[in-house]
């Protein structure tokens, strides 16, 4: 099973969930095949009745079987999954990279950390997410990966 998605919050009074999406993309949820939400630790299939894209990350949905505000409250913080697995992608390794944020120097690269999802570098002691939108620039020639870091994160 694949986490797709996390349900936000109810919408509506007729069973209607905000959902955020993570890892692939609204349009990418396939409407014929059944999602799963946990219940005692079991997966348990749902339809979708109606999808609405909100942003490039949110939906609205309308499950069969949750059809009340009370049935949606009851959903609420619960993952959405789908069948399957995710393909392994091929992870670049980085150590001996120096880092950089925002171009100043940070250190070299110790070793990766490949959080499924989320892959992320060692930088002496300091854990790094290596997320794509993070990434100013790479040269693999002169091994040098430029990041644009969060304040405090460092």
């Amino acid at each position: 099973m694949l986490q797709i998605a996390k349900i936000l919050k109810s919408n509506g009074t007729d069973g209607g969930l905000l959902i955020g999406v993570r890892d692939i993309e609204v349009g990418q949820i396939d409407l014929q095949e059944p999602v799963f939400i946990e219940f005692d630790g079991l997966p348990v299939p749902f339809f979708i009745q109606d999808l609405q894209q909100r942003g490039s990350s949110k939906a609205i949905v309308h499950l069969n079987d949750i059809t009340s505000l009370e049935d949606a409250e009851e959903v609420v913080g619960r993952a959405v999954y789908i069948e399957g697995e995710w393909e392994e992608e091929e992870e670049m390794d980085f150590t001996g990279w120096t880092l950089l944020n925002r171009g100043e120097r940070v250190g070299v690269v110790t070793g990766t950390e490949p959080i499924p999802g989320n892959l992320c570098i060692y930088v002496g002691e300091t854990l790094v997410p290596l997320h794509p939108d993070l990434i100013r620039s790479a040269d693999p020639d002169r091994q040098i990966l430029d990041l644009d870091l969060p304040d405090g994160l460092l």
